[in-house]
């Protein structure tokens, strides 16, 4: 850091990739930071990885980087079973906060992360975009951001949300998201709704796709969030043109080999979006 500080000042620009392995198992708090929390190792490794943040946010002022520099903080996905979030909530601590599921589902606690941006010198302290934005956008946002274009088959799933750093309206906003889960099920995101291509989470959480179907519950799962955020009242029964719309949306998308314009690229492996048959495998053939 002192290196590129030094450079900054003189005109270089920087980059860092700062990616902790904090709190992601195995869940080792640094001894002092041990019992810093009420809500055990977990949240004692939460509270390092704040202040590891405030650090690089600390030494940025202390070089007087701060107010050209964008800061970018964000998970890749929700909290990992292995917190023991029955122990979390138990103590008041609901870190998927309304959201249903956690790390490895399809429902949105496993998917919809905090994304935060610091860019003092943009004027845009304190403001907040509900417009909807996937990690894979901040590689077209970089890009802009650099004037760079990108080749025809590169970030073929990356729409630029610079303008909304800057507090202007995305111009090329995505309307969708396509969701998998750590078994490969999929869901697909447009506006308020959302499809899942599975009976269950298709992941660690409860219930499980082949439980799910013993149960007889149905083998798709739809829901406004805009309703309800919780994923709780399946509209299957009641929306089927919407399931048949955001189907033929996710079928599209995966013929085209890319959600932005652009000439269509090939998939490298023959794509199933419903995999009807994983209903009734054991979790282990997986």
């Amino acid at each position: 850091m002192p290196q590129k500080a030094d450079d900054a000042k003189q005109g270089k620009p920087f980059y860092i990739y700062f990616a902790q392995n904090s709190p992601h198992t195995p869940i080792a708090p640094s001894k002092e930071w041990r019992g810093k929390t009420d809500l055990g190792a977990y949240g004692d490794f939460v509270a390092q990885t704040d202040g590891s943040v405030g650090a690089v946010l600390e030494a940025l002022d202390k070089n007087g980087l701060s107010d050209n520099t964008l800061v970018i903080f964000s998970t890749d996905n929700g909290t990992s079973r292995a917190a023991d979030i029955e122990m979390l909530q138990s103590k008041g601590h609901y870190p998927s906060a309304d959201l249903r599921g956690s790390k490895a589902d399809v429902w949105d606690g496993g998917h919809r992360v905090p994304f935060i941006a610091r860019w003092p010198g943009m004027k845009a302290t304190g403001t907040e975009s509900d417009q909807l934005i996937c990690l894979s956008d901040m590689i077209a946002t970089f890009a802009e951001l650099l004037s760079y274009d990108m080749p025809e088959n590169a970030a073929e799933d990356s729409w630029s949300f610079l303008p909304a750093l800057k507090v202007e309206t995305i111009k090329s906003p995505r309307t969708s998201v396509v969701h998998h889960s750590i078994y490969g099920r999929f869901a697909i995101r447009d506006g308020d709704w959302k499809l899942i291509f599975a009976p269950g989470l298709g992941g660690w959480s409860s219930p499980k796709d082949i439980p799910a179907t013993a149960e007889g519950l149905p083998e798709i799962q739809l829901y406004n969030l805009s309703e309800g955020i919780g994923e709780k009242e399946n509209l299957y029964n009641s929306h089927k043109e919407k399931i048949q719309s955001l189907t033929a949306k996710l079928e599209n998308l995966v013929s085209d080999g890319r959600s932005t314009p652009g000439p269509t690229q090939s998939n490298d492996a023959e794509i199933d979006i419903f995999k009807t048959s994983w209903n009734f495998k054991k979790e282990s053939d997986y």
